[in-house]
């Protein structure tokens, strides 16, 4: 495999890229070309922020040929072209083999949700101390354990569980990951009863109310890839539940968890909370600690919001009906 390395002004990032596309290349990339340096750029995109720049002044543009021939046919043609007359070609050059799928798998290790409690991969092993362990692997759904409005939803639902001798379980306060049973199935009795994960995503909290004693698990999302990978993850821990689209979600439910974004759950105040029965929990996240008030406001006719946990930047809200 050959990689084509070129040097693109901003104005002519995209044309280059849709060429390379029309060649035939096996992928492109662009990265900042002056990354590392005194005129690095950052481009970072937040929610109901401005939209960043569309690109940096300068971007390296690496392209992927299966042969030399064609990485070296694709520069001449580009160079060829008017929209290229700014641009350089940097580089032809092979590309050392590698163990795609090991290196890929060895970029996700186990997450600690609690000291009890991992989300581990299926090609790793739980960790010795691991009671309760959810096996995921990495895939089209959002939804691994390791973003912090992830790790925060979950922490709460193992602060929610009480064991079959009456005792409440003990949450880590330090942000942490998932696991599945290494022996141990779900912990006895439960407080979650009826469990609606609005946005499921990789359908990873239904699987932890589900480890944590909840029954009655609906998971709901607009995306259809979404529910295939919430049942299909379902399955492969060995839990039940009912995964659809929105229009799935019926009646009201003990515990209503929505893992999303700040303007879609300010969208969603009146649907959530109407599924939420009376002494249910209402568990927010997605919101990043700027946007604490517009959360409180938009639930305000329903509830009262607060924040009970925050890490990195988001935080986790939760309201009792």
């Amino acid at each position: 495999m050959f990689e084509l390395v070129l040097l693109v002004p901003e104005s002519s990032v995209e044309a280059v890229s849709d060429a390379l596309d029309v060649l035939e290349a096996l992928s492109v990339s662009v990265e900042d070309a002056d990354a590392q340096t005194d005129h690095e750029q950052a481009l970072f995109g937040e929610p109901d922020m401005p939209s960043p720049k569309a690109g940096w002044n300068r971007s390296r543009v690496m392209s992927l040929f299966s042969t030399e021939a064609q990485a070296r046919d694709a520069a001449e043609l580009l160079q060829a072209q008017e929209f290229f007359a700014n641009c350089a070609v940097v580089a032809i050059q092979k590309v050392p083999d590698q163990d795609w799928v090991r290196l890929t798998q060895s970029q996700f290790a186990p997450v600690e949700i609690t000291p009890e409690f991992w989300i581990v991969p299926t090609w790793h092993e739980p960790p010795a101390q691991a009671l309760q362990v959810i096996r995921l692997d990495p895939g089209l759904a959002f939804g691994t354990g390791t973003h912090p409005t992830t790790g925060m939803c979950l922490k709460w639902i193992a602060s929610q569980s009480v064991r079959s001798d009456g005792s409440a379980t003990q949450a880590s306060t330090t942000p942490s990951t998932v696991s599945e049973p290494n022996p141990v199935e779900s912990v006895g009795t439960h407080m979650l009863g009826r469990v609606l994960d609005y946005g499921c995503g990789s359908g990873i909290l239904a699987i932890g109310a589900a480890k944590f004693g909840a029954i009655d698990i609906d998971a709901v999302d607009i995306d259809e890839a979404a529910v295939q990978s919430t049942r299909a993850n379902a399955d492969a821990n060995r839990v039940q539940l009912n995964a659809g689209l929105p229009d799935k979600a019926s009646g009201q439910y003990q515990t209503v968890l929505a893992n999303i974004l700040a303007t879609p759950l300010k969208v969603l105040a009146p649907l959530l909370c109407a599924h939420v029965a009376k002494g249910g929990y209402l568990v927010l996240a997605g919101i990043l600690e700027r946007q604490t008030n517009e959360l409180k406001a938009a639930y305000a006719p329903w509830c009262a919001l607060e924040v009970v946990d925050s890490h990195d930047g988001w935080i986790l809200m939760t309201a009792r009906f």
